[in-house]
């Protein structure tokens, strides 16, 4: 990499849009709010992340694919830091996220994890969405998805089960 001329954070930070999330590709780590800061240390480029929670076992792939990433555009030096505090929220998800969880057949979270008083909020089930047809004739068939941080639901109008990513 020429010594002089650094990329911009923001350059940087759409670069690293090309790395997605190992459990839903269709996200990216940076659309799913994982990648919270990019500085410059030097000539090197830091890049602190955020677990989506503290033992999830996709940190190392996550470091390793952007740290593959921003080679392929020329970074050489690379230092990926983990930030566990504050929590990672799905409030960090993207608006472009969201409707690629939408199109991949997800729901996104439809209520916020923080509220503006910044208490975590813990509710009965939201009223979701079904990602194929759109009806809002939904119920939750478990708390418990495929993963832990979704649930499983089903349509009444579609009769078509899927997941809701929940807030958390």
């Amino acid at each position: 990499m020429n010594a002089m001329v650094l990329p911009d954070v923001r350059e940087v930070m759409t670069w690293l849009e090309e790395v997605p999330d190992p459990e839903i590709p269709v996200l990216s780590v940076v659309d799913l709010g994982v990648v919270r800061e990019i500085a410059w240390e030097d000539d090197v480029c830091v890049v602190t992340i955020t677990p989506t929670y503290s033992g999830c076992p996709a940190m190392r792939e996550i470091a390793e694919d952007i740290r593959r990433v921003l080679l392929a555009h020329g970074v050489s030096t690379v230092r990926i830091d983990t930030r566990l505090a504050p929590a990672w929220t799905t409030d960090w998800m993207s608006d472009r996220g969201r409707a690629a969880l939408r199109g991949y057949g997800i729901a996104a979270p439809v209520e916020r994890a923080i509220d503006i008083s910044g208490i975590t909020r813990r509710r009965a089930a939201p009223q979701v969405s079904c990602p194929h047809c759109g009806s809002r004739n939904t119920y939750e068939v478990s708390f418990s998805g495929s993963t832990a941080c979704k649930a499983h639901y089903r349509c009444n109008a579609c009769r078509e089960p899927f997941d809701y990513f929940k807030a958390h």
